[in-house]
């Protein structure tokens, strides 16, 4: 009954007892006879937050119509892409007071199931520092704002799909934070490797996922082509020399100014994983090209990413044939947002707490996949004219 609540967008279970109640076909796929009850709508509840979840039953759901879209040959493998959309949170503004408030969670009357499952969390991650706002009725959620409207507490739903026929081959719940998006995409391509034995060659993402660890787990880690642009602001604005008007030598690890000077580096990386290349204080006193190159400093300073290597692949990619198609398969999930969002009406969620997100974002990519696969496998009826009267 959920399966055909999130396929159809059937968001009240109220009024999706009454369709299954009244729809044959529902019925015939519920395995309910004419005379069968259907199910009590507060059956859904105890159901959801208590035996599907400690079961892990949704995930299992999931991966079961993802193994027969596999089996069918819906799934090709070779190339992947992420992206991740903002969920409206069941939490209203006026749930919400400021980050630095302090609030007594253990008061009985908070003892929500959302704050329970929030307070677990806190346990085992430590408080997250620099929130705005806390929602009181689902802390976990995010404050966030999208561009041009008012802000609100959201959820992230990311995911994983398989760019052949936009089958989405995981999917995973997230505060609208880019950091917990990212750990997300690494979560998801490992576990499909895992549990499908399925890793791509090539990764289809836009340029928030194109900062230096992400690039560099995706080269270094897993020899996955990242097909993304690269998170760069090393080129100045200013009029002064960039980045790319010094060369770096691998093998001495220096890079050459214009004027044929070094700068060094003791190797030593920051906290950010940057390395600083630092120009000796006595050349660019003497030189020529001091007022463009480094005005309100004594000497100039390039940071270089560990993983500049990488970030150099990916930019190698930019300029090839497979790298320009890849950006219009990105498209596909895009569409498969908008889908959530327009037809299956999942544009803002019933349940509270990162486990009942997860669990509304699992059951709509299942849905989506069913559609998807039910699209491609029917036989279509050849074309004919039209029928004599």
């Amino acid at each position: 009954m959920l399966l055909v609540g999130y396929c159809f967008g059937i968001r009240s279970e109220r009024r999706l007892c009454e369709e299954v109640h009244l729809n044959l076909a529902y019925r015939w796929f519920c395995r309910l006879g004419l005379e069968d009850v259907v199910p009590d709508h507060s059956t859904f509840s105890r159901n959801r937050h208590g035996r599907f979840r400690e079961s892990d039953a949704f995930r299992h759901v999931f991966e079961t119509v993802l193994r027969r879209c596999m089996a069918e040959g819906l799934v090709g493998g070779e190339g992947f892409a992420i992206d991740a959309s903002v969920i409206k949170a069941d939490a209203s503004r006026a749930s919400g007071v400021p980050g630095e408030q302090a609030i007594d969670w253990r008061d009985p009357k908070r003892a929500t199931r959302a704050v329970n499952e929030y307070l677990a969390g806190l346990d085992e991650q430590g408080e997250v520092s620099g929130r705005k706002s806390v929602s009181l009725t689902d802390p976990a959620a995010s404050w966030t704002c999208a561009p041009g409207g008012p802000a609100f507490f959201a959820y992230s739903t990311n995911y994983l799909i398989d760019v052949q026929a936009g089958i989405v081959v995981d999917v995973e719940a997230t505060a609208a934070n880019r950091t917990q998006e990212l750990d997300a995409t690494k979560k998801m391509i490992q576990r499909v490797e895992d549990r499908f034995e399925v890793k791509p060659q090539y990764l289809i993402g836009d340029t928030a996922y194109g900062s230096a660890s992400m690039l560099g787990w995706l080269v270094q880690d897993k020899n996955i082509e990242p097909h993304i642009p690269v998170w760069d602001k090393a080129q100045r604005q200013d009029g002064t020399l960039s980045r790319s008007d010094f060369v770096f030598d691998a093998n001495n690890d220096r890079y050459t100014c214009p004027t044929g000077k070094h700068l060094q580096t003791t190797g030593h990386a920051t906290a950010d994983q940057t390395v600083l290349y630092r120009a000796s204080a006595h050349d660019c006193e003497t030189c020529p090209l001091k007022a463009k190159c480094c005005p309100n400093t004594s000497a100039r300073k390039i940071p270089r990413s560990v993983h500049e290597a990488s970030r150099d692949v990916a930019r190698s990619l930019a300029n090839t044939e497979p790298y320009l198609a890849s950006r219009k398969k990105r498209k596909k999930v895009e569409m498969l947002f908008a889908h959530l969002k327009r037809i299956l009406r999942l544009d803002r969620l019933r349940l509270r707490g990162i486990n009942g997100a997860q669990d509304e974002f699992l059951l709509a990519a299942t849905a989506q996949n069913l559609r998807r696969m039910a699209k491609w496998l029917v036989p279509r009826a050849p074309n004919a004219g039209l029928m004599p009267t």
